[in-house]
């Protein structure tokens, strides 16, 4: 029998590798990557790594400018450098995160994603092969409205943990969703101090009804899930239109035979009845209903503290080679 990943990829979902240690990416052939701060800053950790550090620093030392702005150009640099490295080894895109201190500014966030796609395209690489990924705060995904309209660069909305993000994001034209499943199911546990089946998961629940609404009324944005805790969730999910796994989970699904059965499905999910809702132009709502679901305000909260900390903690590396 074929593997349990070999079945998932059958369903018809679309594998991406969830890392930033692209020596691991090519021996799970997954079609797209996703980085984010956390990631990069585990990788570079690792000794071999050092070379992509170490030239970034170069280029930001070349740029000149005071050490703050060296930093800053060094990051950009190593950001695009893993990107680049990591388009070498698949066949799709990969998704470079903008820095999470941006997730309350629009403008920033569209200056900051412009200004790595040129870096990109200085590097050989075309737009069309990354995702400017960025938190899906009301400002992120208007960030996100005007790159995929004005500009035609496609975003990944991250830090996604409910239907009211998810819509918003809709509507705005984004290429790309991340809802978040074990970061869901984190908070529940904790809240709930009991544990989940595969089945009863609120965030494998989550990714669900968010890709049976996009179905339902015809959205062409992608439902990639992400942040999975284990293979249950990830199987649960089979049939969604992407999933996007850590190289640990992607090689526990690569040693298994376990049956994958395909749960979710776009024709089931149009005959389904669910009520639409809408946030275009109305701030206000898209606010308040994010503020009334207390598990998704709390974890973009801390979703954006724990990348932005990690931002910080690379920009200290850099910095010190810089001094």
């Amino acid at each position: 029998m074929s593997s349990s990943l070999e079945q998932l990829k059958a369903s018809g979902t679309v594998v991406v590798s969830d890392s930033g240690d692209f020596v691991s990416i090519g021996k799970y052939k997954p079609q797209d990557a996703t980085t984010n701060p956390s990631l990069i800053l585990a990788a570079t950790k690792k000794a071999e790594y050092a070379p992509l550090l170490d030239a970034a620093v170069a280029k930001a030392k070349a740029e000149g400018g005071s050490i703050e702005q060296q930093v800053d150009s060094a990051l950009d640099h190593l950001l695009v450098q893993f990107g680049k490295k990591i388009l070498e080894i698949i066949p799709g895109k990969v998704s470079t995160e903008v820095d999470a201190a941006f997730s309350f500014s629009t403008k920033a966030s569209v200056d900051k994603a412009l200004h790595l796609i040129q870096l990109y395209e200085k590097e050989g690489v075309s737009k069309d092969r990354v995702l400017i990924k960025i938190a899906s705060t009301w400002e992120g995904i208007k960030a996100a409205e005007i790159l995929q309209r004005d500009h035609g660069v496609n975003c990944n909305l991250t830090l996604m943990f409910s239907i009211v993000q998810a819509i918003a994001a809709a509507e705005a034209g984004a290429y790309l969703i991340s809802p978040f499943v074990g970061r869901i199911l984190d908070w529940y546990k904790a809240a709930t101090k009991k544990d989940y089946s595969k089945e009863e998961d609120p965030g494998v629940a989550s990714v669900k009804s968010i890709f049976n609404y996009y179905k339902k009324y015809g959205y062409k944005t992608i439902v990639m899930g992400a942040s999975f805790r284990n293979t249950g969730e990830i199987t649960e999910l089979a049939g969604c239109d992407y999933l996007t796994i850590s190289p640990s989970l992607l090689e526990e699904l690569l040693n298994s035979t376990e049956p994958v059965v395909k749960k979710l499905d776009a024709a089931a999910a149009a005959t389904l009845d669910i009520p639409r809702k809408s946030y275009i132009n109305d701030e206000s709502s898209f606010r308040f209903d994010l503020n009334e679901d207390q598990m998704a305000t709390e974890k973009l909260r801390e979703g954006i503290s724990k990348f932005a900390a990690d931002a910080i903690t690379l920009k200290d590396i850099i910095r010190a080679k810089l001094q």
